[in-house]
């Protein structure tokens, strides 16, 4: 969803970002400024300040800082497109798109409304659970004997399905509405006319202790009922709804975002209680997968409030199979800057029962001492091996593959494959000779020798993508036209094609191209003009730009193995990852010298788009804005020299 920049400046200038942080944060005059608790990390004394005049927050202690929308992203996880949703919601704004027709606009507007009804419906359910819990004495004992707390059961908002077929009916105004279906509350049987029954509907949690499953926003989208005595299943979710999937959602995340600040990581179990049972116990920053495998989606969610993540299981087979599937998720997103662990649990404990038995600090303790992702790496690779034998290495060799051209490139990638390499009783070289089948392989073979830079293993589907698409989307056939839509005189200027830079980056745009996908906080140095820009480019590298910009509303940073997978569909995979297969630098190399060079070339590039653009001044007449172009570009130019 692209949503115009004139729209977002004009929704930030009608949002008190006072306002805004003061629905999250308590906020005390002090001064010209607001100041309160940092909600990023845990302080007792304030530091965190919002500014009405500059609409601004800033933060002393730990340095966030930004305006309205990037509070929300912050705070609450949110997607760029989701915070300025909200904002704009807030304000009674219909959200913009370009380039869409009035029938998607208005098929948008309907799955809005349609979302906001269905979510008033969880709500109605959810409270209506929870008075029915403080009126049924048996499931307020079964909550009792589990060590649940009143005040924890309130705060994540616990509630009890009644026996019988239709408690709903009490609740829901009109139990008949399609709404309750939409949203796998109530079952429906069809009607069979041959026998003479009708269409038959009931709820679809009954005598279960109910769990309430919230977004990040903290609607409620799903439930999760657990049963009081015996039977099965033991637990049941709610099914894949508009509002729920379970492959992305987490429990817990909601109630667990600032503790998850405060202590500085991400705790994912495989259970409702244990989250609300850690709560209990002082470890706020749990979650748990809601019946499924952890998958990518929920990595990249938790990696919104935190760098690393602690997956906890149990030690029995089912547990390092669920942790296998965790590794696997986990690895394209495992970025220098970030952390992920394993703690194995002893079979016959899970979190609450170990807590309760061997206190706190030895909970603590435990964590501090999971296995790294590193060497959870190595013991998967190695399962089922004798490293003794030669076959048995060699086997190691063929399981190792996979699991390390996953991981995003970097100083952790290089280093896996030394100890990979050592495991085998080769060379880093000869390892990689034998993984030569894979393009990525070859590639990284390349930059052990001292070459070019190898792009994640996942990019191979986007080279054949590049292999299959057109002449028409090379950068030289279509070099100076106009992006598609726009007027070929909206801009006289091409990309330049002269030589840049080094690993064969024929352009500047190339190179821009290069550094941007290769280093995730890259897109985020650029300034607005200087993003717009990058998009006016002729394909490829406009339209790539333009999805990178997406990319990172949407999503936030993600490494290059992460983007080498969703960008395989697109007609410029191919040219991005030849740039980032030809480049000679790994994400790990210093930052301040990638952010200086970037700096660089987009200034070269934007004067070259000033001087085209006095031409298009002078052609039409316009002398006032020539002189103006004119003196900016004599300015950039002067600040080059000097620099």
């Amino acid at each position: 969803m692209a949503i115009p920049q004139s729209f977002i400046q004009d929704l930030l200038a009608r949002t008190d970002v006072v306002d805004v942080v003061g629905r999250h944060v308590q906020l005390k005059r002090g001064g010209a400024n607001y100041m309160g608790l940092c909600p990023f990390h845990g302080e007792k004394s304030p530091s965190f300040s919002v500014s009405p005049s500059k609409q601004f927050y800033h933060c002393f202690g730990c340095g966030k800082n930004g305006n309205a929308i990037g509070f929300l992203m912050d705070h609450t996880g949110a997607s760029f497109v989701e915070a300025v949703q909200d904002l704009a919601q807030q304000l009674g704004l219909s959200v913009p798109e370009e380039q869409s027709s009035p029938a998607q606009r208005a098929q948008a507007a309907e799955q809005r409304s349609r979302h906001s009804q269905l979510v008033d419906t969880m709500t109605l359910a959810a409270q209506g659970y929870q008075k029915a819990l403080k009126a049924d004495h048996r499931a307020v004992a079964y909550l009792k004997q589990r060590g649940l707390t009143g005040a924890i059961a309130k705060a994540f908002g616990l509630g009890y399905a009644p026996e019988g077929w239709r408690f709903l009916s009490t609740v829901i105004p009109d139990y008949a509405d399609s709404k309750l279906v939409d949203c796998g509350m109530v079952i429906t049987t069809e009607a069979d006319a041959s026998v003479g029954s009708e269409e038959k509907r009931y709820d679809r949690f009954r005598d279960r202790i109910m769990f309430p499953i919230r977004n990040v926003k903290g609607e409620v989208i799903g439930f999760g009922g657990r049963v009081l005595d015996k039977g099965e299943p033991k637990y049941l979710n709610s099914p894949e709804t508009p509002l729920f999937s379970k492959g992305r959602e987490l429990y817990g995340l909601f109630e667990g975002r600032t503790a998850m600040r405060e202590r500085g990581y991400a705790l994912v179990t495989e259970g409702y209680m244990d989250v609300v049972a850690l709560a209990q116990m002082g470890f706020g920053n749990a979650v748990a997968t809601l019946g499924t495998a952890c998958t990518p989606e929920h990595i990249h969610k938790l990696f919104r409030f935190t760098h690393n993540i602690v997956f906890s299981f149990d030690g029995d087979g089912a547990g390092r199979r669920a942790a296998k599937k965790a590794l696997e998720a986990a690895l394209p997103y495992a970025t220098d800057t970030r952390t992920l662990k394993f703690l194995f649990l002893p079979s016959e404990h899970d979190p609450d029962s170990f807590i309760r038995e061997h206190g706190t600090d030895a909970f603590e303790a435990a964590v501090s001492q999971a296995t790294p992702l590193s060497q959870f790496l190595l013991d998967i690779a190695s399962l089922d091996v004798d490293l003794n034998l030669p076959e048995g290495r060699a086997h190691f060799l063929t399981q190792a593959k996979s699991l390390w051209q996953s991981l995003p490139d970097g100083a952790l990638k290089r280093q896996m494959l030394g100890q990979i390499s050592e495991q085998a009783h080769l060379g880093s070289t000869e390892v990689l000779e034998l993984w030569q089948d894979s393009p990525a392989a070859r590639g990284a073979k390349r930059w052990v020798a001292g070459g070019t830079r190898v792009p994640a293993s996942r990019a191979a589907d986007a080279r054949a993508a590049a292999d299959a698409s057109s002449p028409a989307n090379s950068s030289t056939a279509r070099q100076g036209r106009a992006p598609s839509g726009r007027a070929s005189g909206h801009s006289a200027w091409q990309a330049p094609s002269q030589s840049w830079g080094r690993g064969g980056v024929n352009s500047r745009a190339d190179h821009v191209a290069r550094i941007v996908l290769s280093h995730s906080p890259a897109w985020g140095w650029l300034s607005t003009e200087d993003q717009h820009l990058l998009a006016e480019l002729p394909p490829p590298h406009g339209p790539l730009f333009t999805w990178l910009e997406a990319q990172w509303h949407d999503h936030g940073a993600q490494p290059w193995a992460a983007l080498a997978v969703a960008i395989t569909q697109q007609p410029f995979a191919g040219h991005a990852v030849r740039l980032v297969a030809q480049s000679d630098t790994l994400g790990s190399e210093n930052e301040s010298e990638t952010q200086a060079e970037l700096q660089q070339l987009m200034r070269r590039l934007l004067i070259e788009h000033l001087k085209a653009e006095e031409g298009v001044a002078i052609a039409s007449g316009e002398t006032g804005r020539y002189k103006a172009l004119q003196a900016r570009r004599i300015a950039l130019q002067s600040a080059e020299q000097s620099g």
